[in-house]
């Protein structure tokens, strides 16, 4: 699979796999992407949407045969009080947010089965710019510790948010992971500022959000050239301008597909015909 190079010098794989929603079948649906040729994992510390633990289950269970912990990259996040279920708060609740932060990542590595993250990930900025400020304090100290290599943050609409973060942050945000759809006009600015800092923009929501995009007569006409599928042609189109797409798919079947759209590249003028659709 081809990557990335994040501006800390990280490799990332082009196409990642997400685990959100896949509960008691996380584990069984983790493996079986690492052996169909997945290397890039993408989990969260909430219990409300994530089986962080299964991941690490699932990992485990494909790691072998040449293939080691080295060649992932896994990347969770911390997700604050507003994002969790109540009932399964994965820290202390009553804890400063720099420790709040610092509890689950160790929690996270507990579940991972690892003494690092290649990514770890702010869920979403939190209801101020000093307490947001505060989590990536924290963040960075983890950094310091050696128990992740790289940060970024999720749900980030506005691009002043991520400047205000970006000019504030000692270090640097490498990632930003957004839902990908029309409402936002596909954050547009905020990709053309990315591409500037040199942060690798990640898009989720990417297929379920876009049937209007996957029907359009310009990627129909494309799938049909390459002999690919639409849902083809979005991923492999976003890879080639520079965003990581990330697939949920439960299909082995659709796993191998995604996977497969390394094997064909999208000429400069049907890149500008895809570009004309969004």
């Amino acid at each position: 699979m081809d990557s990335f190079t994040c501006a800390a010098g990280i490799r990332m794989p082009q196409l990642l796999y997400g685990t959100a929603w896949k509960k008691a079948d996380t584990e069984r649906l983790v493996a079986t992407a690492i052996r169909r040729g997945f290397r890039g994992l993408d989990t969260a510390c909430q219990p409300k949407h994530y089986e962080e633990a299964g991941v690490g289950a699932g990992i485990a269970a494909a790691l072998g045969d040449g293939l080691t912990r080295d060649d992932l990259y896994l990347q969770t996040k911390f997700t604050s009080l507003s994002g969790q279920d109540p009932q399964r708060i994965p820290y202390d609740p009553s804890a400063p947010i720099a420790q709040q932060v610092a509890q689950s990542c160790e929690v996270s590595l507990r579940n991972l089965r690892t003494d690092r993250l290649d990514c770890l990930v702010l869920h979403s900025p939190l209801p101020t710019s000093g307490q947001t400020h505060e989590a990536w304090q924290a963040m960075e100290a983890l950094v310091d510790a050696g128990k992740a290599r790289q940060l970024g943050i999720s749900n980030c609409y506005q691009l002043r948010q991520l400047e205000s973060l970006y000019g504030e942050a000692r270090i640097k945000p490498a990632v930003l992971q957004n839902r990908f759809h029309a409402d936002t006009r596909y954050d547009h600015d905020i990709r053309v500022y990315c591409r500037k800092q040199n942060i690798i923009y990640q898009s989720f929501w990417t297929l379920s959000a876009n049937p209007h995009i996957l029907s359009h007569r310009t990627v129909t006409t494309l799938a049909d050239k390459y002999q690919r599928s639409a849902a083809q042609i979005l991923f492999r189109y976003l890879t080639q301008i520079g965003v990581a797409p990330l697939t949920g798919t439960r299909s082995d079947t659709h796993m191998r597909d995604d996977l497969a759209i390394f094997e064909f590249q999208l000429t400069e003028p049907e890149l500008t015909r895809v570009t004309a659709v969004f």
